[in-house]
């Protein structure tokens, strides 16, 4: 018997989004490390979720997941760079930029290395003082090709909407796998080793000096602040509306790869059981499947974590590690001589300190 769908279509299409975007937290919603991070002269995530930071000795940097946005257009938080320390004149290996890593299973679809490889355009609000010349850019990690676009900031301290279209590439695949194929980036700055060359607007094999030419210094000045979001990355050679997706959704997609269990004074992270005298355990379930098999990321200050026994003991423990190769729930343990319960007895471990975090992440 044939099923008829009752109602608006319009109404069903609302419901159910049907995840164009190829980037993930793209509204800058979901910021599980933290929310302003000082004094940035490293690589690595450090607030928004999936934005990662390359940072090569160039300035000093505060990260904010901010609330400055573009008016009337549905979003709620941005990424905003903001120079602290200058640097007018990069070093040749110098550079700077925030990408998005994406597994090759998520863009098959796109039948790259194939005669009917897809177009695929980038759209996203941007804000700064400095206006000029940067640059955008994909990255098939697969292959080592890349494809850059230059896009323009033409007035000061002002949110402008930018789109910019790369042609299908019918050279190489993206392997199938959960690890990293694509990477897309927005440069910030860069020295001559990235800027030397001919700017790659077709796709081609990777040559350092054609990444970024023509890429505006946002370090030359501590004035200097850049904005971000709306990011959407899709199939086609048109900019569509941004995809707004539920909160659970966005979530769900961003705890793939970082799930933080706890990052607050007394917060509980599981129940757990003294296995013997010296050995604690306690089990994690992610709401969602994770990525790979994660590692942990904890703080390491002495007596972090604490475990509250059944009997009225109190043991305060460090260096927990994961015992799984799960994707979907871990057991962690603890072996120290610090410990000092029973084997079998009933616990719970939480945070002890404030300023302390324990999270599982597989990150690209």
């Amino acid at each position: 018997m044939a099923i008829t769908r009752i109602g608006n279509p319009a109404i069903a299409d609302i419901r159910e989004p049907n995840f164009r975007n190829i980037i993930i937290n793209g509204d800058m919603s979901l910021a599980q490390r933290a929310t302003s991070v000082t004094s940035i002269t490293t690589g690595g995530y450090k607030t928004v979720d999936r934005f990662d930071l390359a940072y090569g000795s160039i300035g000093t940097w505060t990260q904010t997941q901010s609330t400055d946005v573009p008016t009337g257009q549905g979003f709620s938080n941005s990424i905003k760079m903001d120079c602290t320390t200058a640097d007018a004149s990069p070093a040749a290996s110098d550079y700077l930029y925030i990408s998005q890593k994406v597994e090759g299973q998520n863009l098959q679809y796109l039948k790259k290395g194939t005669s009917n490889a897809e177009s695929l355009t980038a759209s996203f609000w941007v804000k700064s003082n400095k206006t000029g010349t940067y640059i955008f850019q994909l990255w098939d990690q697969t292959n080592d090709r890349i494809i850059s676009k230059s896009y323009t900031i033409s007035s000061s301290n002002t949110w402008e909407k930018k789109s910019v279209t790369f042609a299908g590439d019918t050279t190489g695949a993206f392997a199938n796998s959960n690890a990293e194929a694509l990477r897309a980036f927005w440069w910030l700055g860069t020295g001559s080793d990235f800027s030397s060359g001919t700017l790659a607007t077709s796709w081609q094999s990777r040559v350092n000096a054609n990444r970024a030419v023509g890429q505006v210094n946002l370090a030359d000045s501590t004035s200097n602040e850049w904005y971000v979001t709306g990011v959407q990355l899709e199939a086609g050679t048109t900019a569509s509306d941004f995809e707004f997706l539920p909160v659970d959704i966005n979530e769900q997609r961003c705890f793939r790869y970082f799930y933080m269990v706890g990052d607050e004074d007394e917060q509980g992270m599981g129940t757990a059981f003294y296995r013997s005298n010296n050995s604690v355990r306690f089990m994690i379930e992610p709401p969602f499947r994770m990525r790979t098999t994660p590692s942990l990321d904890q703080s390491t200050a002495t007596n972090s974590f604490r475990v509250l026994t059944s009997g009225g003991g109190d043991d305060l423990l460090d260096d927990w590690t994961i015992m799984s190769s799960s994707t979907d729930r871990f057991i962690i343990v603890v072996n120290t001589a610090d410990a000092s319960g029973t084997g079998g007895q009933a616990g719970y471990a939480i945070i002890n300190l404030a300023d302390t975090h324990f999270a599982l992440t597989s990150e690209l």
